[in-house]
């Protein structure tokens, strides 16, 4: 017998959810019985995976939202209030991984990274607690990268960018902590998703994915699925104990 993710039902939104990590953790969600509201900056494939979870019956709406515009964000939460209910959990999952030599990296590219991955991140998690707190109850996951912990070359932006989300869900997982709401980070590590494939076709993975596969302990190349996997447990009721972690999904990639 399996126990149910949650004792009433729940809404989710899920940012960044037109393809890849996003796209597999707004499909694993509605699996485990959540309302999804997909949002990514490409409303046409949002609309689409929401379409296609609505097909394998679950319930979703996709919507156009820009996580760099607050002004998006606020109104696209009262629109998921309105057509779903209150949004109880969040997966912070939009970002962007430009890959830049370190003096080519001018403020405007510099800026537009922190906006995105890093603002974006606080801006969804500001707009959604009033909505928690009310209920008593909230699940938020932001997904960060394993290059926050690791660095990584050409990337200096992201990285810090992705630090920063780090230190955002620990501090946020202690104030929220005692309003019931847990609040936790998955860095990925080697993922294979199109921003993947994208870079190795651009020369930035070296000996490209065969090679990084063969230094991955468990000899593999990650998935979307797996990072979903580890949302949703993060999300459920039974996983109230479990706050301000950072859970890697790496193939033992990162300690």
């Amino acid at each position: 017998m399996t126990t149910p993710a949650w004792s009433e039902e729940r809404v989710a939104i899920v940012t960044g959810a037109g393809s890849g990590i996003g796209l597999a953790i707004a499909e694993r969600l509605a699996v485990e019985g959540a309302l999804v509201a997909v949002w990514d900056l490409n409303g046409e494939s949002a609309t689409t995976v929401a379409a296609g979870i609505e097909a394998a019956g679950g319930r979703a709406i996709g919507m156009t939202v820009d996580v760099s515009d607050r002004a998006g964000i606020d109104a696209g939460m009262q629109h998921v209030r309105e057509s779903l209910g209150p949004p109880l959990i969040l997966v912070n999952n939009a970002g962007i991984a430009p890959f830049q030599a370190f003096l080519k990296i001018d403020s405007d590219s510099f800026d537009k990274v922190i906006a995105v991955n890093l603002k974006g991140t606080f801006d969804c998690c500001q707009a959604v607690v009033p909505h928690m707190l009310e209920a008593g109850w909230g699940r938020i996951v932001n997904i960060a990268s394993s290059s926050a912990q690791t660095g990584s070359a050409y990337q200096v932006h992201y990285s810090a960018s992705k630090a920063g989300v780090i230190g955002l869900t620990r501090s946020l997982a202690r104030e929220l902590g005692p309003k019931g709401i847990t609040v936790n980070t998955i860095p990925p590590s080697f993922v294979d998703t199109p921003a993947l494939r994208g870079a190795e076709e651009k020369g930035f993975l070296g000996e490209g994915v065969p090679f990084h596969e063969k230094t991955t302990p468990v000899g593999r190349v990650g998935l979307p699925e797996d990072i979903a996997s580890a949302c949703a447990f993060l999300v459920r009721d039974d996983a109230s104990y479990v706050t301000g972690q950072v859970i890697g999904v790496n193939g033992g990639r990162v300690a």
